[in-house]
């Protein structure tokens, strides 16, 4: 698996005030550390961990294996907040679990909100598991399209269940993403179907979704 960062790099060089960068390397090696802190120093202020996704079908690491814990430790020591796309159901869930329990200064977004099991609709009660991630304060959710596409099945609503997640998460700990350009249509249709999903929340809730939490998981972007 290759691992570069390089073009998000000059992205950011070229417009320092309007962009920050998640960058990836590979954890699991003994150099990840020293890794990180270059691509900490180009400006990047976030990580994230690709442990499965369309290129990748099963995972190919454990979050809360030991050889990744000098990577987790060093994200803490820099204050780098970490994305991972594993999923919050099954050996998973154990996963993210352990690593918030372990490394309680690290900022751990779980990307596509983890997947949760919400066809049942309200109250929700097949994703009680799922929702005990809240439990952990270091613990933040990203709302994405896919992730809407993805769980929004059987009696399960945008409109019931995104007022569910920030009942038991707040606000204050899930982000929007775009996931652009995977996510089809163009960004300007992005935002606003994202927006329409939201239409049942509040404006102070859809603020800190919309770019609120993102400003406090990386500080660089602070208006």
């Amino acid at each position: 698996m290759v691992f570069n960062n390089d073009y998000v790099v000059d992205a950011i060089a070229a417009h320092p005030t309007r962009f920050t960068g998640v960058f990836s390397v590979n954890v699991t090696l003994p150099d990840a550390p020293e890794r990180m802190r270059y691509w900490y120093g180009k400006g990047m202020t976030g990580m994230r961990i690709f442990a499965r996704g369309s290129t990748i079908k099963e995972a190919w690491l454990a979050l809360d294996d030991s050889v990744t814990f000098p990577a987790w430790e060093c994200a803490g020591e820099l204050g780098i907040s970490v994305a991972t796309n594993v999923h919050g159901t099954g050996a998973g869930l154990e996963q993210l679990k352990s690593t918030l329990k372990r490394f309680p200064r690290v900022r751990l977004i779980i990307d596509h909100l983890g997947r949760p099991p919400v066809e049942d609709g309200p109250p929700y009660s097949a994703a009680k598991d799922y929702f005990s991630l809240a439990d952990f304060p270091n613990c933040y959710l990203k709302l994405t399209p896919s992730a809407l596409n993805a769980v929004l099945k059987g009696k399960a609503t945008a409109d019931t269940l995104i007022p569910k997640l920030i009942s038991v998460f707040g606000a204050n700990r899930i982000a929007w993403g775009s996931n652009y350009p995977a996510s089809p249509g163009t960004m300007s249709q992005i935002v606003a179907a994202s927006k329409l999903a939201m239409r049942a929340l509040s404006d102070a809730d859809r603020s800190w979704i919309l770019a609120r939490t993102a400003q406090q998981l990386y500080p660089v972007l602070t208006d």
